[in-house]
């Protein structure tokens, strides 16, 4: 059982994770940002957020917030990009927070990939998938190294983002064959639905909202 008590979250300076960010905050939980720029703290701040700043790059930058932060037992990572380096924090970033939080003994840890990695690529066509080569190779490295960490893990593969409002009709579903777009704020209300809940620990779902238009 995953007894929830803070909550970090990994990529909560844009997008998803600051979606994500303001939901568990909506609900009262207690939530630490790791944010590499501290831009986007004053929005944080201001919903009650706690930052810390930290490089994912930097696996000692990881360690120093799991040990100022001790009730971390749930850390959420919405990690992508790029480096000026050309390093991708998709798989390198990732794979050092999953090493830091299993010696920090998290005890469930909820990644944001994409539909298109790893078995789920039938889902997209071929040209896409060419589009999205490098991220999904490395988005497929961090799911991997994630299930053999030994955690209890949680993946969710989201379709193709869109900006608007939320429908609330998105759905997560095991079935790996299936693409579809999404609201971000929809992917954030279910990674959030996926905390605490039993019955999706150790799985691997894709997200999509079925009254969207689907990707051809």
């Amino acid at each position: 059982m995953v007894i929830e008590n803070t909550i970090l979250i990994a990529g909560a300076s844009r997008g998803v994770g600051q979606e994500i960010a303001q939901q568990l905050r909506q609900e009262g939980k207690a939530v630490v940002a790791l944010l590499r720029s501290p831009s986007a703290s004053p929005d944080l701040n201001t919903i009650g957020v706690k930052v810390a700043q930290g490089d994912a790059f930097n696996p000692s930058d990881l360690a120093q917030i799991f040990q100022q932060n001790p009730s971390i037992s749930v850390v959420i990572s919405t990690l992508g990009g790029v480096s000026p380096d050309g390093r991708r924090v998709d798989d390198e970033g990732n794979i050092n927070l999953i090493d830091v939080a299993v010696q920090a003994g998290v005890q469930h840890f909820l990644l944001v990939s994409s539909i298109g990695t790893s078995e789920s690529s039938v889902a997209l066509p071929p040209q896409v998938l060419e589009t999205l080569k490098g991220a999904l190779i490395a988005k497929a490295k961090a799911e991997q190294h994630l299930i053999n960490s030994g955690l209890t893990y949680t993946i969710i593969r989201p379709g193709g983002l869109k900006s608007e409002p939320a429908t609330h009709q998105a759905i997560l579903s095991e079935d790996y064959r299936i693409s579809g777009l999404i609201c971000r704020a929809d992917v954030a209300s279910l990674v959030c639905s996926c905390v605490g809940d039993e019955s999706r620990l150790n799985k691997v779902f894709s997200a999509i909202d079925p009254t969207l238009e689907m990707r051809r």
